[in-house]
């Protein structure tokens, strides 16, 4: 078959209720992934960077959530990017390559050559393109993105160390209490379907383990609870760490951002981030304005069409405006994301924060957090004034 014809394949893990509970309150009523950033849905920055792979045939979602949840959104996107877009839950953990795994048989329908793997907390430019050109010249069985950060951060992800000729991976370890390497695990992978072959390898060795052991009753219940079910795959300690060193996975450095979105606040940069790309990827998303008809923008900003704002308000940088808020005259908005059915009354400042779904600031309220202290303000539903990190 010629690379012309290839066909590639994307899945994107976006977890579930009991996962992401860092990122509470603002996923008590929405999906984590549904959750927008830069005024679209988390998981749309990936689903749209994929759209960018040449040859893609179908991208799934794989999570816990009910599929009710996702229904609307994967019908909208699907159709927006004439891309084939399915959601697949689990029905219980299988792990990050056990997830996989799970559903080999549907990845596998279109015969793809390659698998992207990605997560849908991470927030980054993904060059998906260059990673599969690059995996190519590699030739392994995958190719992590990688990034260089400091070290005092590094110990909060996967830390590996690459042949800084071939790219090679030849150590990986997952958050260690040294330090190891200042490059780190973005989150986004590529494979061939030989990954399965490795996945389903080490679900085998435990099933052969479990199987030479005789176990006492009590040996029984204290090992299940040390011991993972042999379906239960970790890509990181099970797959990476082991395959180091073995030329069969190589990385691939972006020099372009990177963040995880893990806690309320780091909606905040993210959103900015993605704004920003905005001016390279989809500039006809950023708002535009010099208050003589409509308000006056400064730096990246995005307005859902649905949103009023008068033209005396003054907004940007940094902020989203999403479905139906109304902003009124003499408002100043900076660095903060107003959702649905937001109404922000004359004269109001409100500064780096996040105003939840139909809220109220009355006339002349000033909003505005510390950002010496690292501190963000969120108004939930009802005027809940949170403050936090």
């Amino acid at each position: 078959m010629g690379s012309s014809e290839e066909k590639v394949v994307a899945v994107i893990m976006v977890g579930g209720p009991t996962k992401g509970t860092r990122f509470r309150p603002l996923s008590l009523n929405i999906p984590k992934p549904l959750f927008p950033l830069a005024g679209q849905p988390m998981v749309h920055h990936p689903i749209s960077a994929c759209k960018k792979i040449p040859n893609l045939a179908q991208i799934y979602l794989v999570g816990f959530y009910e599929e009710r949840e996702f229904a609307m959104y994967v019908s909208s996107i699907s159709n927006e990017l004439r891309v084939p877009v399915r959601y697949l839950r689990e029905d219980k953990p299988h792990g990050s390559a056990g997830g996989l795994n799970n559903f080999r048989d549907l990845i596998m329908e279109d015969n793809p050559s390659h698998i992207f793997l990605l997560n849908c907390d991470v927030c980054c430019s993904f060059p998906l393109p260059e990673m599969l050109e690059a995996h190519k010249r590699f030739g392994g069985m995958g190719t992590i993105l990688v990034i260089k950060v400091s070290a005092e951060s590094a110990s909060q992800f996967g830390e590996l160390v690459a042949d800084p000729v071939t790219n090679e991976l030849l150590h990986y370890t997952e958050k260690p209490e040294t330090f190891v390497s200042d490059y780190i695990n973005c989150g986004v992978y590529v494979f061939t379907p030989d990954i399965f072959t490795a996945i389903q390898g080490v679900s085998s060795q435990r099933k052969d383990r479990a199987n030479l052991r005789h176990l006492s009753s009590f040996e029984a219940l204290q090992s299940a609870t040390r011991n993972p079910p042999s379906d239960f795959v970790r890509l990181d300690q099970d797959i990476l760490t082991p395959f180091a060193g073995k030329k069969q996975l190589y990385t691939y450095e972006t020099m372009d951002f990177w963040e995880q979105i893990k806690t309320p606040g780091m909606s905040l940069k993210c959103s900015a981030l993605y704004l920003a790309q905005f001016r390279f990827t989809s500039p006809n998303l950023l708002a535009s304005g010099d208050g003589t008809k409509s308000a006056t923008i400064i730096g990246d900003v995005y307005i859902h069409p649905s949103a009023k704002v008068h033209p005396s308000a003054k907004i940007g940088p940094n902020v989203s405006i999403s479905a139906n808020a109304r902003i009124g005259a003499g408002v100043r908005l900076i660095s903060c994301i107003i959702l649905d059915d937001v109404e922000i009354m004359e004269n109001a400042v409100v500064f780096h924060a996040i105003v939840g779904w139909k809220s109220s600031i009355g006339k002349w309220s000033r909003v505005q957090a510390s950002l010496t202290y690292g501190y963000f303000y969120m108004i939930l539903e009802k005027q809940w004034l949170l403050k936090m990190k």
